[in-house]
């Protein structure tokens, strides 16, 4: 397994959420990236191999020596040195290499350190956990689990994002590498990792899993997207009866993963889940009626036609599954606020249950904090008393793009959570619901988001171990074998040759080019004029600032070539260098046939909650520049239309107190706005598009695309304008 983070760099400040330390030396021209273990952890007395790359960020070589600190009780395997000196040129970077081992049970940050002479270079640091040895079977399989005894079911929602194909999705997590999972960066869908899976889980007194289930289109024969963990690796896995499971409908992308009409849900869909899943002897049943969980049940509404034809269709799948042998169907509908009318609704709709995926909590509160919120809405949702509730408890939240507030509950205070959780269902809900005897763990393995209770890195087995005792008894013991007592794994093949390409990618991205013509407080200049084939597009300020393309083309631009913006995107990695704090310009020309294009974008940076970064695209037709301060506020829109069939000079700047848009050097809007841009985290500079994949699209040519970090003045720009020129 490979587990990287990309950064320390000399002008990332200590605290600005980038994961990175602010180096001693302020004009160090070292960039560290890509600091790896090959195991997401591993057990008292085994190596670990430890790599990063070194990269001169000058035009000058430089000697450096790199030294590798380790916490005790870990040490360098023998005949490693701790120190290498190794001389770097211009623009160019070197790869470090340690073996590391430890001789106690151990969880600590590995540091780096690059220096020349008495001065500090680079500093950078990346956690590791070694296990405790324990006692391994002799054999060569995943040993049959031994199911922990519980009074009360317990799930685990499970996140089945980590497909074959899909290896960019473990991106957010390459930006914390304390979240590791001990099968390292896998692809999902090998029956052995479903078996580790129901190994941890039943051992531990998880008894089944809700899988996130998401339809790929709607009103035909069903098709599914991430769909690997069930019908690959859990239908073809070993242990697959000891594990019950369940699915949750993700039927949120409106008119692709819900349904077309009744007839699609009662011809199409509910016989899908009937014959692949309810049918299976391991899915969820309770009193012999199929558990179904719908993540967006108000959706059902526009797609039935009301509440009334929700109800009715509800009946009728309940009535199906009568006659296909089942005594009902169970139907639990996903809430997670505290508005009476919202519950009547669900209950008008004809659900059994509420349950919550996640309790969204505020200001980044403390673990304590934490815990008394989700005890809070879970009595208040009692209290209310419209619909009854299933109870669930999360460990953690971060967001994709660590947006928002953002918090994790330790496995010592998570036990004391699952403790009030469990008196509480005992004590206040009543024994005829199935909430008196289930409850829901959010989340088993939503890594990217940040919730998870999976053995991993940081806290090892500790969640799982958190579980065990609050709801088992202390004479089971669960085994907590990994695959490499076993020798089996590593499943992470995939990933490690999609990585190989992004390190080959990111040199490419880095290229130094600069052009003599290049103006004073540049940042970024992207001209799109690499040959067609380029995977990537070159920085020519000389900042080595470039970007990936992403199924975009290019074609004949306004001068050279530009990019043609029709879905694809170029995805600029993050770096503090796009995020100007006090001033900024950014600067392009775009072309377009399509009028009316409306909440489409051509850069942007602004990402979840919507409150930091920067964005310039179209809403309704007209240009559009946004800084926000608070959540999505302070657009500037231009007082006309984007013209059409002719290249257009589109400029946003911001003077610390204004913003300003101008169009072929005219101002066409200004927006009062003191203070500070607010800097994204961890977030690309995104060209052509809201964000990769995304329908927020741009739809026509891109060209010169420039950044500042000061505000152009009205001069400057309309000498660049063709009515200037």
């Amino acid at each position: 397994m490979l587990a990287a983070i990309v950064g320390w760099v000399s002008w990332m400040p200590a605290d600005d959420g980038w994961g990175c330390d602010r180096l001693e030396a302020a004009s160090s021209p070292i960039v560290v990236h890509d600091f790896l273990c090959d195991k997401g952890l591993t057990r008292v007395g085994r190596n670990v191999t430890v790599s990063l790359w070194c990269d001169n960020d000058s035009d000058a070589p430089l000697t450096i020596t790199g030294r590798l600190d380790l916490p005790h009780p870990m040490r360098l395997a023998a005949g490693q040195q701790a120190a290498v000196t190794i001389t770097l040129p211009p623009f160019e970077e070197r790869e470090f290499r340690w073996r590391v081992t430890a001789d106690a049970a151990v969880y600590g940050q590995m540091t780096f350190v690059a220096v020349q002479g008495d001065r500090v270079l680079a500093r950078a640091s990346h956690p590791m956990r070694f296990l405790p040895a324990i006692e391994v079977p002799d054999t060569d399989t995943i040993p049959a689990p031994n199911p922990a005894p519980t009074e009360i079911l317990v799930g685990a929602h499970h996140c089945p994002l980590w497909e074959e194909d899909r290896p960019e999705m473990w991106n957010n997590i390459l930006k914390h590498p304390e979240r590791t999972p001990v099968l390292g960066f896998y692809a999902q869908h090998h029956p052995e990792v479903a078996d580790w899976e129901t190994v941890w889980a039943v051992e531990h007194g998880i008894s089944f899993f809700i899988y996130c289930w998401y339809r790929s289109s709607q009103g035909g024969p069903v098709r599914m997207r991430f769909s690997s963990a069930i019908h690959e690796a859990l239908f073809h896995s070993r242990h697959v009866d000891h594990l019950r499971f369940t699915i949750m409908w993700e039927n949120q992308s409106r008119g692709q993963a819900g349904v077309a009409d009744e007839a699609d849900l009662m011809e199409n869909l509910l016989p899908f889940w009937i014959e692949n899943y309810f049918q299976h002897p391991s899915y969820l049943k309770i009193d012999n009626r199929p558990v179904l969980f719908i993540y967006r049940p108000e959706f059902l509404v526009d797609d039935l036609g009301g509440i009334d034809q929700v109800a009715a269709a509800l009946d009728k799948m309940r009535q199906a599954c009568r006659q296909a042998g089942f005594d009902g169907l169970i139907l639990l509908g996903e809430y997670r606020g505290l508005d009476p009318q919202h519950l009547q609704r669900m209950k008008d709709l004809g659900l059994d249950y509420t349950f919550a995926y996640v309790w969204p909590i505020a200001n980044d509160p403390t673990p304590e904090q934490a815990i008394d919120a989700q005890m809070n809405s879970i009595r208040r949702t009692q209290q209310i008393d419209i619909l009854p509730q299933v109870v669930t408890v999360s460990q953690a939240w971060s967001g994709w793009h660590d947006e928002g507030s953002i918090w994790k509950i330790p496995p010592a205070e998570f036990g004391s959570l699952l403790e009030q959780a469990k008196q509480f269902i005992a004590q206040e809900i009543p024994s005829g619901q199935l909430g008196s005897r289930m409850l829901l763990l959010d989340n088993w393995n939503e890594w990217g988001e940040g919730h998870y209770i999976a053995p991993y890195r940081e806290y090892g087995f500790g969640y799982l171990d958190a579980v065990h005792r609050v709801f088992s008894q202390p004479e089971h013991r669960p085994s907590q074998l990994i695959p490499e007592d076993l020798g089996l794994g590593p499943y992470d093949r995939v990933y490690r040759d999609w990585l190989a390409h992004q390190q080959s990618t990111r040199r490419m991205l880095r290229k130094h080019v600069i052009r003599p013509d290049a103006p004073e407080g540049l940042v970024a200049w992207w001209t799109f004029d690499e040959p067609d084939n380029s995977p990537v597009i070159y920085d020519y300020s000389g900042h080595r600032l470039g970007g990936r393309l992403h199924q975009i083309a290019r074609s004949q631009g306004r001068r050279g070539r530009s990019l043609v913006c029709e879905g694809g995107a170029v995805l600029v990695p993050a770096d503090p260098r796009l995020f100007p704090k006090e001033t900024m310009t950014i600067e392009c020309w775009v072309r377009t046939e399509t009028a009316d294009q409306n909440d489409r974008w051509i850069v942007n940076c602004v990402f979840g909650q919507g409150t930091s970064g920067y964005r310039l695209g179209l809403y309704n037709g007209r240009p559009t520049f946004q800084i926000p301060q608070t959540r999505w506020s302070h657009s500037l829109r231009a007082d006309r239309p984007l013209p059409l069939g002719r290249w257009v000079h589109l400029v946003g700047t911001f003077d610390g107190h204004m913003m300003r848009i101008f169009l072929d050097g005219h101002q066409v809007g200004v927006l009062e706005r003191p203070g500070p841009i607010h800097a994204p985290r961890n977030s690309p500079l995104v060209l052509g598009s809201f964000a990769q994949d995304h329908t927020a699209h741009f739809q026509g040519q891109l060209d010169e695309v420039r950044l500042y970090h000061r505000a152009l003045d009205t001069d400057e720009i309309q000498r660049t304008s063709p009515d200037h020129r």
